[in-house]
């Protein structure tokens, strides 16, 4: 017969994270969200069709008694079209003064990871929460990526010598 040992496995003691944060109180009236490295702080609001950045306050279009996960789509969702007007503006900019084209803007989900990849020639891959951070962060971040790109193969214009 085998003796029970009286000591307790330690990894059995071992306790859940408390301090993850509760979605009723991280996504409700009021709450504040990360934004170009500063917050915005949400509000609700039946008037307005679409979401609306007035100054530091985010009018979502929703009731009072929307619920936490209707509010985190539907800031998330203003905040991802954010970036990706945001990030392209950057890009188109960064990638004029670099002499090329823009690459195409896609935005990226994952959990961890860089925060700008070269997906192709022509492809730059940015996670969306980049727009939390300061915009001269951004602007850094997208700077080397545009730099990064392989360079482009310039077609040669066969008639630009005739034509001089």
């Amino acid at each position: 017969m085998s003796t029970m040992n009286p000591q307790r496995n330690p990894q059995l003691a071992l306790r859940l994270d408390d301090s993850a944060p509760d979605p009723a109180t991280r996504w409700c009236e009021g709450a504040e969200l990360a934004y170009l490295g500063g917050t915005v702080r949400l509000t609700l609001d039946t008037v307005r069709k679409d979401a609306l950045l007035e100054g530091e306050i985010l009018h979502l279009p929703l009731p009072p008694q929307a619920t936490p996960r209707q509010i985190q789509d539907r800031a998330e969702a203003w905040l991802r079209d954010a970036a990706k007007r945001c990030l392209n503006e950057i890009i188109v900019k960064k990638s004029a003064l670099a002499g090329r084209r823009p690459p195409k803007l896609t935005l990226s989900f994952a959990a961890h990871g860089h925060w700008a990849d070269i997906r192709a020639a022509d492809i730059l891959r940015c996670n969306w929460r980049l727009i939390e951070q300061p915009l001269p962060i951004i602007e850094q971040i997208l700077t080397r990526a545009v730099a990064a790109l392989p360079r482009e193969e310039r077609e040669a214009d066969l008639f630009a010598a005739f034509a001089a």
